[in-house]
This record gives C-alpha cells, sequence and structure tokens, in this order.
C-alpha cells in the first residue's frame, strides 16, 4: 500500500509544480525519475521497468496517427497567416449585422469555421479579438457579452474536428480501450481510432455551436441595449450574396476535403492532413500570402508547437511508466470501482476532476497526467470508449475559458482594448462556461449525440 500511495503523492507533486510555472515535459519527466530512484532506494520501486522507455519511445516515433499532429498543425497556421478570418468575419458582419446579435452570431460561426479549417485556439481568439471586439464595442455591444462570444468561439477548435486534441486523445484511448480490454480478458478487442472520434465529436461540437448561438439570441431579445443591430448595409443583396459565396467556398471545399476524406474513408487523419495542408497552400497562394518570409514564419512556428506536444508526451511516458510500477493504476481502479452509482459515479467523479484542474493545468497537461491513469478503469467499467473520449474533449474545452488560468482570456486580454477590463473578460465567460457544462450534460444523457454518427458511418 506504501508504494500505492506513493503514486498519488507523485501525481499531487507533479501538479504543484505545474501551478509553479515549470516547463510540463520535464516537470512530467524529472518528478517521475525523483519518484523512482527514491522508491528504488527504500526498496518501493523497481529500475528495471525504466528499461521500457527506450522501446515506448520508439513507439511514439514511429506511430502513424501521431504524424497528423505537425501537418495539421502547419495547415492551420497557414491559414490563419493567409487572413481567411479577416475575410470570413467582414463577410458575415455584412450578412447578420442588420439583426440584433448580428456580430455576435458571426463570431460564433466564423469560429466554428475556423475550428473545422485550422484547430488552433490561440490564432482563433486573437484575431477575432483584435478584428471583431473594437467593431462590437463601437456597436454599442455589452463587454462582457463580446469578450465571452469571442473567448467562447475561439475554443471550438478544441472539439471540432480536426482537433489536433482529438488527435492525441485518440492515440491515448485507443492504449487504454486495448489495456482495459484484454484485463477483461478480451484478447481481441474493437480498436478505437481517431476517425471514430473525429465522427463522434461532429454533433456534440455542434450542439455547442447552437448552445451558443441560443444564448446570444436570447440575450438580443431580452436585453437589446447589449446586442444592438448594425445599420444595414446600402449595398445590394445580391452583390453581399456573391460575397458570401466567394469567402464561405474557400475554407468550405478545404472543410469537406479533409473531414470528408476521413468521414467517408477515403483517407486517414494524417493522409487528410498532408491533403489539407496542400489546400492550405493553395488557397494562400490564391489569396496572394504565399511567399518565402511567410513560409519560415509558419515551418517556425509549426516545429516549436510540434516539438512542444512530443516532448511533453516523451515526459509524460516516463511519467506514466513510473505511476504504474508504483501500483498507482491499481490503486485507481479499486477507488473508482468501489465508488457508490458504479460507472456513473466513476465517471461524475474523473469529470469533475478534470473540471477543477482546468482551472489550474492546460489541456494538455491533463490529457497526458490524467487520462492514461483513469482511462483503463472506466473502459474496464464498460463505458463506451468514443462517448468517454468526446465527454473528456468537451471538458477540457472548458479548461481555455476558466480562470486564473485559461489561455483564451490571457489570449483576449492581450489584444483587447483599455476600455476593456479583465473582470469584463471574467464575467463574460461565465455563462458560455455555463453552456459548455450543459452541452457536456446532454452528452452525458443522450451518447448517441456522440455514438450514433461513428456507427452510422463506421457500423
Amino acid at each position: 500500500m506504501g508504494a500505492e500511495v506513493l503514486s498519488l503523492v507523485m501525481f499531487l507533486v507533479v501538479c504543484g509544480v505545474l501551478l509553479l510555472g515549470f516547463p510540463v515535459a520535464f516537470t512530467l519527466g524529472g518528478t517521475a525519475l525523483l519518484f523512482a530512484f527514491g522508491g528504488a532506494y527504500f526498496d518501493l520501486f523497481d529500475l528495471r521497468l525504466l528499461g521500457g522507455l527506450p522501446s515506448r519511445y520508439f513507439g511514439v516515433m514511429v506511430n502513424e496517427v501521431l504524424v497528423a499532429v505537425p501537418l495539421f498543425v502547419f495547415m492551420g497556421v497557414v491559414l490563419e497567416r493567409s487572413k481567411l478570418a479577416e475575410q470570413l468575419l467582414e463577410t458575415m458582419g455584412l450578412l447578420f449585422g442588420r439583426l440584433r446579435g448580428g456580430l455576435a452570431y458571426s463570431v460564433t460561426i466564423v469560429g466554428m469555421l475556423l475550428a473545422a479549417s485550422t484547430g488552433i485556439v490561440g490564432a482563433a481568439v486573437v484575431t477575432m479579438g483584435l478584428l471583431s471586439l473594437p467593431a462590437m464595442l463601437r456597436a454599442g455591444y455589452d463587454p462582457k457579452l463580446a469578450c465571452g462570444t469571442i473567448c467562447a468561439s475561439g475554443t471550438l477548435g478544441q472539439i471540432i474536428p480536426p482537433s489536433i486534441v482529438l488527435v492525441i486523445l485518440g492515440d491515448i484511448l485507443q492504449g487504454a480501450n486495448t489495456q482495459a480490454q484484454l484485463a477483461l480478458g478480451n484478447f481481441a478487442p474493437d480498436p478505437v481510432s481517431v476517425v471514430d472520434l473525429f465522427a463522434g465529436a461532429m454533433l456534440p461540437g455542434l450542439l455547442l455551436v447552437g448552445l451558443y448561438l441560443a444564448y446570444e439570441a436570447y440575450v438580443a431579445v431580452t436585453r437589446p441595449d447589449a446586442a444592438p443591430s448594425l445599420v444595414a448595409s446600402e449595398a445590394p443583396v445580391e452583390d453581399l450574396w456573391r460575397r458570401v459565396v466567394v469567402a464561405l467556398l474557400p475554407a468550405a471545399l478545404l472543410i469537406v476535403a479533409v473531414l470528408g476524406s476521413i468521414l467517408i474513408g477515403l483517407a486517414t487523419p494524417t493522409e487528410s492532413a498532408a491533403i489539407g495542408s496542400v489546400g492550405a497552400l493553395l488557397l494562400a497562394a490564391a489569396r496572394g500570402r504565399l511567399n518565402l518570409a511567410m513560409l519560415r514564419e509558419v515551418m517556425r512556428e509549426t516545429t516549436k508547437i510540434s516539438s512542444m506536444v512530443f516532448v511533453i508526451l516523451l515526459g509524460a511516458s516516463i511519467f506514466s511508466l513510473t505511476f504504474r510500477g508504483f501500483g498507482g493504476e491499481r490503486l485507481v481502479t479499486d477507488i473508482l470501482h468501489q465508488l457508490p452509482g458504479g460507472a456513473f459515479g466513476a465517471m461524475l467523479l474523473v469529470m469533475a476532476i478534470m473540471f477543477l484542474l482546468g482551472f489550474f493545468l492546460d489541456f494538455i497537461e491533463i490529457v497526458f497526467v490524467v487520462v492514461p491513469i483513469v482511462g483503463p478503469p472506466l473502459l474496464m467499467l464498460g463505458l463506451d470508449p468514443i462517448w468517454l473520449g468526446v465527454m473528456i474533449g468537451i471538458n477540457l474545452q472548458t479548461s481555455f475559458l476558466t480562470p486564473p488560468f485559461g489561455f483564451a482570456l490571457f489570449y483576449l486580454r492581450g489584444v483587447a482594448p483599455a476600455e476593456v477590463s479583465t473582470w469584463d473578460i471574467y464575467r463574460g465567460i461565465i455563462p458560455f462556461v455555463a453552456l459548455q457544462l450543459v452541452g457536456l450534460a446532454l452528452v452525458a444523457a443522450f451518447p448517441g449525440l456522440a455514438t450514433w454518427l461513428p456507427r452510422a458511418l463506421f457500423g
């Protein structure tokens, strides 16, 4: 029991060190090694287990699914540099601006389109903050509604495919499901792929968009002064719709090429990411944005983000191996299996813990630290792995919005005008965090929202 308790102490120490601001990868690996050597000194840990690290690292490097991560990052950065968001926001503003709450609707819809094409939260929030927030304030919008709309819409890239979070989460859940099924005596488990998770997240992602739009419409009706309409455009309706089609068509074609090729089985996520990267380059070239200087910036940013993800993954491998070596996995399994309420009680506890950790930790930290620990025990209780992955994805999305360390809040604070206070941003996201919890509850109550489309497409 001493070794198992030590594994939980290690988990708490890692969370504490992360809160102090130390780099994630070195915190995971360094803390785990300190505990491993300390445990070996007291005969609580077998250092021979660390001999499995080379094979784990080799497995990460040859994992074809994870190749999709730098490709999707590259696609997103190229689209962000090609100023796609600016054209979409301008056009949607003209289309919906004459309605009460029209600018809020525009930001939400553009956030959805950017999520399905770029998936980079920081770029989406910063771009919409720079372009939309001043326009919304000039139109007389409540600063809290404007800030909340921009932050929430910018985080849709976490749950709407193609999402880097879903790629990483799908890979981890695949291993967790195999481990759980082997523990249950099933030596031929059905595989869980990133494609399944992409399909499963489609309807819940659109559900969140619908909840955002419904709330904005409610505010526009009940508090017209908080979401006023703009002066109607003097441009002819035919010209307006032509501009809408010109703005939407490139993004729509790219979304169809990437997601469509995945969902109908023509390409794997990695292959579709390559298609999307080429499509993003062609789109940037067609808009006159493609040049050598831009490519240098894109490659530098892609390398930076991809390196961060993979270095964290390598550090997480040391942590998970040490955690299991101490017997922590058995302890977590026993705790979750003995909770009242069975699978529901265990799932409720895990969701609550992830939500609370989201106030202090980044989504990547939660994915690499928590999911490998709780995934196998939850799946052993009979939970559907696709439904579990979508639930975790929606929950992790809130980590971008919850203070004090919500990254979307920091992104918007960095570009918001001086008259917008930090308190306005914090108060503005409260209704949208509540809406995300409503969406989480709906997916929990109706699992078919996450499982119907994968079964309809792939049986």
